[in-house]
Parts: structure tokens; sequence; C-alpha cells
């Protein structure tokens, strides 16, 4: 192993301060202002995002999180804390830094606090297993900014994402399995990752293959028919063609089709959120149910669990051989 000094840094999307309007705005704000969010161009989009996303959609999305906001803070928090704490337990000598794209804390104090400990290599990963250029880049073009402040900066190390890793497809799979052992074996397993816009895709960003390399691999370790595996996106934004097929049509259609029971997994959150505890167990459970399916679960996350820490070891290590 190298005897220089390494740091590493988790970084996730980010979430509100607060489950309240005021705070979900400041986030959104941040948030839908970046140009590998939005690439809509800023006399238009700026207009349209402070006189009407803002305002209308804050309070909308303060419910929401309310709903599944936990003792400790928002979930996808909670759970980025964890497993930075349970990282830096199995990599006792390397400090670990946490920081978030939109929000606290941020990527600028993450990177403060490693630079002060006398780092001379910062490893950067995303959790972001399948690459996106809304995701993983835009964390790369953020740490880019925060080092154009310092004279010196450490080698960077940067995991552009871990979506075939066996690490990764095991502890999928293990997660998975636990659901069926529980639940039983449902009539399909959904699949649904995060959705991007279609027209990004055509100009190059890979996430769509990503995805389906995730999938491939996953219908392949699991002992369950491949056809009855279904692969979808969920989250869209907006009135332009995103990718498809959607989660939630794909969850109206299926009881029609003599679908009773299904399970949901989402394997590009690496951590619980809104997306998953409110959109996919709520919302798309409701959409199953009164199409007249019978049985709907949703798969949490990796979040904490040991296969998961054990992954972003591993995925740590591989950079410091």
């Amino acid at each position: 192993m190298s005897s220089k000094k390494y740091g590493v840094l988790l970084v996730n999307l980010g979430t509100p301060d607060a489950p309240t309007p005021a705070a979900i705005r400041c986030y959104l704000a941040k948030f839908l202002s970046d140009r590998r969010v939005v690439d809509i161009p800023p006399f238009i989009w700026k207009p349209i995002l402070n006189s009407f996303i803002l305002p209308f959609r804050s309070s909308r999305i303060a419910k929401l999180y309310q709903e599944i906001w936990m003792e400790e803070g928002s979930p996808l928090l909670v759970y980025s804390r964890r497993q930075q704490k349970l990282l830096g337990e199995k990599l006792a000598d390397i400090p670990i830094a946490l920081g978030m794209t939109y929000g606290s804390p941020s990527l600028s104090q993450a990177v403060e606090s490693l630079l002060q400990q006398g780092i001379e290599a910062l490893i950067i990963l995303p959790l972001y297993p399948q690459y996106s250029s809304t995701t993983s880049a835009a964390v790369f073009d953020g740490i880019s900014k925060i080092l154009q402040e310092y004279q010196t900066i450490p080698s960077l190390h940067f995991i552009r994402s871990y979506a075939t890793h066996p690490a990764y497809i095991a502890a999928l799979k293990e997660t998975i399995e636990q659901s069926f052992e529980k639940h039983g074996q449902p009539d399909r397993l959904i699949i649904s990752y995060h959705g991007i816009p279609e027209r990004l895709a055509k100009m190059g960003d890979i996430y769509p293959q990503d995805c389906k390399a995730t999938t491939k691999l996953l219908s392949q370790a699991l002992n369950y028919p491949a056809d009855k595996i279904v692969m979808t996106y969920q989250s869209r934004f907006g009135y332009l063609p995103w990718l498809s097929p959607y989660t939630d049509k794909t969850m109206a259609s299926l009881p029609s089709q003599g679908v009773e029971h299904v399970q949901v997994v989402c394997p590009g959150f690496a951590a619980d959120c809104l997306e998953t505890l409110e959109e996919i167990e709520q919302q798309n459970k409701i959409i199953f149910l009164k199409a007249g399916g019978k049985k709907f679960e949703y798969i949490p996350a990796l979040n904490d669990n040991d296969a998961h820490i054990s992954l972003l070891e591993k995925l740590v290590n591989s950079v410091m051989k």
C-alpha cells in the first residue's frame, strides 16, 4: 500500500436542513440552478424557477418530507452519516469526510476538513453507483471549483462509478433475497432507477448503459426468472421525454397483465430518501394497489448494512493498492 496520506470524501446529492417550505426552497434553489441538473439557458430557466417552481413546489414537497423525516433528521443525511462512521471504523487510519453537492455538510466544508488533516491524496467517492452527468459529473465540477482556491492540491482519485462491481451486485442480491424470503417471490421484480432526460442520453451521457449493466448482472446473480424482472425509471420532472419505461406507468399497467404481487428495488440510491421512501414506497404502492394489485413491497436501499460498508471499503482500498 502507498505511503501517501489518503483522505476519503463521500459525496451524496444533498437534502433540506428541515422539512419546512423555507428550507426546501433554499435547497431546491441550489439544486435546480446547477447547469448539470437543468441545462436550459439561465435567461429562460431562472424566471420559471423563481416565479413558479420554487413558490409552488416548496410547500408541497415540505409535506412529503414531513412524512419520511426521521428523529435524527433527513433519511439521506442520517444514512450517509452512518456510512461515514462505519467506513471510518474499517479504515481507522484514514480520515473520512462527508459532503453534499447541494446543502449541508457542503463539499467545501468536507474538502477543507480533509486538507487541514494534511492529506496528500484525495479519494472522491460519489455515492452514485451508475454514472450520470447530472450527478457524478456535478460532483467533479464542484470539487474542481473548490480546489481552485488552493495553491497546493492533493492528487485526486475520482471513482466515477461502480455499477458492475462484484461486491455491489452481491450486496443488492443479498437484500433482494432477504425480501423474497420474508415476503415470498413476487410476480415481478421491479428495478427502478432515477431517470434523466432522454436528450442527455442522446448527447452522450452513459447513465442508461450503466443502469442496464447493473440490471443484467443482478439478473444473472439472482435465482429468479429473468423474464419477470422489469427495469424502469422514476422521478421524471417537467414535460420533455425522460428515459422510459416510467415506473409509475408500469405500476398502473401491471395488474391488467395478471400481476398481483410486486417488489421494487432502487439500485441507484445508496441511501433511502424522498425518491424511495415517499415516491416508491408510498406513491407507487398506491398506484399499483388502486390498479388492482394485491401485494407491494419496497426493498430498502443498501444504506448502512454490512455488505454496503464492505463494498465502500473495497472501492477505497482498490485505489490505495
